[in-house]
């Protein structure tokens, strides 16, 4: 769908509009052009839905999707996202200022354009300090979660408008899926055949003609099957009914700073969900069609459409689920979509608004379903599901926030699941026992077995993970485990290749270790250490403790030097033959030879030498430079 439009290589962040307009051609406007009109249509009940959930007057919820629309399409950057009133926004408003004054009133629209001021300024505060990358926690499976709750509750929200059942508009899902089955005896037949014929026509539309702008013609079939059902049945069909035929008119925030003081707290909670659903959809979206979506760009965007707005009667605004995958639906290719959304609402409100008495709300009803049904990506939960636990868990967590607990915590759950299950991943390095293979020439490490056994006096193993405070414990129970395992052993290599990064518990743990197994007559070898492990074990003074001469910048480096270490006797005796020096241990003192050095050595310094050299073959005197490089 937006396999035509490529991300410019430099779009300036205070004008990123200039990356995409220039890249738009004939089809992407016509495209774009569809997709606003269907966006400005479908907005105009949904607005005046939302106006009344915020508890604002109810053209309010239109005068949020004209301005705030335009600027953020002009300052976001994702292709499909649409900013405007929205479920969310509108129920954290109305529950923050129900304290303050009475819904509705004058005092309540103030202080709501205020309200939208701050959240703004906020707002822009994330992008310009480049605080986006907060949003880095949310995983894919929160994401998925996320939208498919959100989708399922735009479906249960519409049960009212799509079988005309008394439904508080208000309720709770929970209420929803426990009245529902007890008020299907009340079924409005009339409202339900509106809907079923809008949402048959969008199906068929969709299915056989997909170049046709199936919603609006769907929205068209509704509208004429609820005039013919009113005729047969008047008064049974209800529609919008007309709306004021004028732009939104100038406003002012209260810059009275006792006002802010009281709204300060929820300025930050309403930022902080806005930014969080902003940056979902985007996501999201930016899957389905493979764009790469800034997140700091995004909270200028929703920034500024939230202060220029307030001076436009337009309350705080936040991405909308609805309008946003609905544009992606009706083929939206840039954000030419979500301006001309907002074009066109201007003009419906000023030269059409009579003409919305026509839609029927079962009708839209129909339409919204179709939305919701659409955010419920299947083919992702599905791959999810057959994942590991960890992530659907995560997802199904965050989806049961949504639905049962708040649509607001709902991301929050997921990112801090993801977080516990991350650390607990970390906490938990693999440890992984390693032989040298005797038949490759380059001394490759491979898994021990039958026919490769480990060392009676050398252990090698490899540590795959970050060496931190939370992996500490994991590390040397394993360790231990170790000693007790082989009492005999007294030599322990650990592959470093794995590990990026140690911090003083993981770097004072490997002295532990050293320090161990140096008791028990041996010693602890690293090898491969990469070139930033090497300098924090450096500064902290660990790998002195350590002893840099048991460090190893290659596996042939190691061995030539460990096997000098071994006992020969119990080499003589042993016959499982694991290094290739193995076969002339029946001589007093094993004979050099030449091995064929490790081909990769990543991210070390030419200059750095460790263990044993030609010059000091038993590396027992040798001391190991530091990187010149850094």
């Amino acid at each position: 769908m937006a396999a035509s439009v490529r991300s410019p290589a430099f779009a300036p962040a205070f004008l990123p509009f200039l990356g995409w307009m220039r890249l738009c051609d004939r089809a992407s406007i016509r495209a774009d052009l569809i997709a606003g009109l269907t966006g400005a249509i479908v907005v105009v009940p949904q607005g005046v839905a939302f106006a009344t959930i915020s508890g604002m007057p109810p053209q309010y919820g239109l005068y949020a999707a004209i301005v705030p629309t335009i600027v953020a399409a002009l300052f976001g950057s994702s292709w499909h996202l649409v900013a405007g009133p929205s479920t969310t926004a509108s129920l954290v408003l109305f529950t923050s200022l129900t304290a303050f004054a009475a819904p509705a009133s004058d005092r309540w629209v103030e202080l709501a354009l205020t309200l939208a001021f701050m959240v703004g300024v906020i707002e822009l505060g994330l992008g310009v300090f480049k605080l986006g990358a907060v949003v880095n926690f949310i995983s894919h499976s929160v994401v998925v979660g996320y939208t498919s709750g959100v989708g399922i509750l735009i479906i249960a929200h519409q049960i009212k408008g799509f079988f005309g059942l008394p439904i508080p508009r208000e309720a709770e899902f929970l209420e929803i899926l426990r009245d529902t089955p007890q008020l299907l005896d009340r079924v409005a037949w009339p409202t339900t055949l509106v809907a079923m014929v809008t949402l048959l026509t969008a199906l068929a539309v969709r299915a056989w003609a997909p170049r046709i702008p199936y919603m609006i013609v769907a929205i068209l079939a509704g509208g004429v099957a609820g005039a013919l059902v009113d005729r047969w049945a008047p008064g049974t069909v209800t529609t919008v009914g007309a709306l004021p035929a004028s732009l939104p008119p100038l406003s002012m925030p209260d810059f009275d700073p006792a006002t802010w003081r009281m709204l300060l707290p929820t300025a930050f909670a309403v930022a902080i969900s806005a930014a969080n659903e902003v940056v979902s959809i985007s996501r999201a979206l930016a899957l389905r069609c493979g764009q790469h979506t800034d997140a700091n760009q995004e909270f200028i965007g929703q920034g500024l459409a939230n202060t220029i707005g307030s001076f436009f009667s337009a309350y705080v605004v936040s991405g909308s689920f609805n309008r946003s995958a609905l544009n992606y639906d009706a083929g939206a290719r840039t954000p030419l979509s979500a301006l001309s959304a907002g074009i066109m609402l201007a003009g419906i409100l000023v030269f059409a608004a009579p003409l919305a008495a026509w839609l029927p709300h079962a009708a839209m009803a129909a339409s919204l379903v179709l939305v919701g049904w659409s955010l419920i990506d299947r083919r992702r939960i599905a791959q999810i599901l057959r994942s590991s636990p960890s992530e659907w868990s995560v997802m199904l967590l965050t989806v049961f926030t949504a639905l049962f607990v708040q649509i607001q915590a709902a991301i929050l759950s997921g990112v801090v699941l993801s977080l516990i299950v991350y650390l607990y991943r970390s906490s938990k390095p693999a440890i992984v026992p390693r032989v040298p293979d005797p038949t490759s020439g380059g001394r490759k490490f491979t898994n021990p077995g039958p026919d490769l056994p480990e060392c009676r006096q050398l252990r090698i193993v490899r540590v795959d993970g970050s060496l931190f405070f939370g992996a500490v414990a994991a590390f040397q129970d394993k360790l231990r485990g170790f000693e007790l395992e082989s009492p005999n052993r007294r030599h322990l290599a650990i592959v470093m290749t794995g590990v990026n990064f140690v911090d003083l518990a993981g770097a004072e743990a490997l002295v532990v270790a050293a320090r161990r197994w140096r008791a028990r007559g041996g010693g602890l070898y690293l090898i491969r250490v990469k070139e930033r492990v090497w300098e924090q074990l450096a500064e902290g003074g660990q790998l002195d403790a350590i002893g840099r001469e048991n460090v190893f910048t290659s596996k042939t480096d190691a061995l030539r030097t460990l096997y000098r270490k071994f006992d020969y006797d119990e080499c003589r005796s042993c016959g499982l033959n694991v290094f290739v020096e193995c076969a002339r241990m029946g001589k007093q003192e094993p004979l050099e030879e030449d091995f064929e050095e490790d081909v990769t050595i990543e991210n070390l310094p030419h200059d750095w030498v460790g263990g044993a050299t030609p010059a000091d073959p038993r590396g027992r005197d040798h001391e190991a430079r530091l990187p010149t490089s850094s």
